[in-house]
């Protein structure tokens, strides 16, 4: 019994603790928005979090993953964006924002692509969708195959375009939102249409506008998409970069689409001015000596290191390389031999393996007997 309430006593000192640091940490301030996360994108790594797991209606913000699994279709070889694309009646026929395709007609999938991602039009998102996979049903299963592939966990998708009047369970979350615009803005092409303003489609006879303002009034802003309907509200999937630093500011639920735009704004000017990312790219690596290999020395890799610290603390990373003196073969290519070890404020905060950047065998005693015959001869 007196272990039982020694027990219940330190619970009952230290969960208050832990529940308030994990909400401290989640919000270090509120915004008018039911849901929002700020990512920095290089790493993952969340910065700021409220509601980031409740499933919401995403509205357009669901052409993110629309958008990447056209990108990854692209990069897999199955589509190209010189492709043709035929309209389908089932694409013609959607509403809100579009391009006003007509029944059969063709447009190449660079621009179908462009109006998703400038101007959020829902008749390309299905007509891509449809050249993709054959059909929009189809291609919502892949997207719910990403989505699970990404962990998304709070997320299932009912169609490519986020339109919601029909819909029962088309849901995502501020987390799976910025977890699937960081693998989306993996593609250059993107990003070059969504920080474009103005551009134009059917040789310039139809104007594309962006329907991301942040693009054309926050500086270092590079997209990425809008939505709203009246169950979404105003949500927002924002990207900005400055300095090296990548941030992913995601608002769902927002009352207006100034509001939206507002805490977006917000976040980001929060993420810039607090953190940094400390960076070691290329270290390189003196070879290591080998004991009775065929080779005297082993060439050693590493890799890159990142990680977001406040920007106070970036100069204050130590780094320590753990390495034996000598290794003894035979050795595998990607064998570890060491490790780079980072530490902040006397805690380690992460480290990289340093691994064989080739194999070195063990030398045999004839190959030792005809170096041994090699030497004496050239004597």
């Amino acid at each position: 019994m007196k272990k039982f309430f020694a027990v219940f006593l330190v619970l009952a000192l230290v969960l208050p603790t832990l529940v308030v640091g994990a909400c401290a940490k989640e919000t270090p301030f509120d915004l008018a928005c039911s849901s929002a996360v700020l990512m920095e994108a290089s790493t993952g790594e969340i910065l700021y979090a409220k509601n980031a797991e409740e499933a919401l209606p995403p509205a357009s913000v669901t052409k993110v993953m629309t958008l990447l699994l056209v990108m990854e279709a692209i990069a897999a070889g199955k589509v190209s964006m010189e492709d043709s694309v035929s309209v389908s009646e089932r694409a013609a026929s959607m509403g809100g924002s579009q391009i006003y395709l007509k029944v059969g007609e063709t447009m190449p999938l660079s621009d179908l692509l462009k109006s998703v991602v400038i101007a959020s039009a829902n008749d390309a998102a299905v007509a891509l969708a449809e050249h993709v996979a054959g059909s929009e049903e189809a291609f919502v299963a892949q997207m719910n195959a990403r989505a699970a592939e990404l962990s998304m966990t709070s997320t299932h998708f009912e169609n490519t375009n986020g339109l919601d009047d029909t819909v029962t369970n088309h849901l995502t979350s501020a987390k799976d939102i910025a977890v699937m615009s960081r693998e989306l803005i993996k593609y250059p092409q993107i990003l070059e249409y969504s920080s474009t303003w103005m551009d134009t489609i059917r040789d310039g006879a139809f104007t594309l506008t962006n329907t991301n303002r942040l693009v054309r009034f926050y500086p270092g802003a590079t997209g990425l998409k809008t939505g709203s309907t009246a169950k979404a509200k105003f949500c927002i999937s924002a990207t900005a970069e400055r300095d090296g630093v990548s941030l992913i500011a995601v608002i769902m639920g927002a009352a207006t689409r100034d509001e939206r735009n507002a805490q977006a704004k917000k976040l980001l000017d929060y993420g810039f001015a607090s953190y940094g990312v400390y960076r070691d790219e290329e270290r390189v690596l003196a070879p290591l000596a080998v004991q009775g290999g065929v080779k005297d020395t082993l060439a050693l890799s590493v890799s890159p290191f990142h990680t977001v610290l406040s920007k106070e603390k970036l100069k204050g990373v130590t780094v320590t390389v753990e390495l034996p003196e000598v290794v003894k073969a035979p050795v595998a290519e990607g064998d570890a031999i060491g490790r780079v070890v980072y530490t902040l404020d006397g805690k380690v905060i992460g480290e990289s393996p340093i691994l064989a950047a080739e194999a070195v065998d063990k030398i045999s005693f004839f190959e030792i007997l005809r170096r041994l015959l090699g030497a004496v001869s050239i004597s």
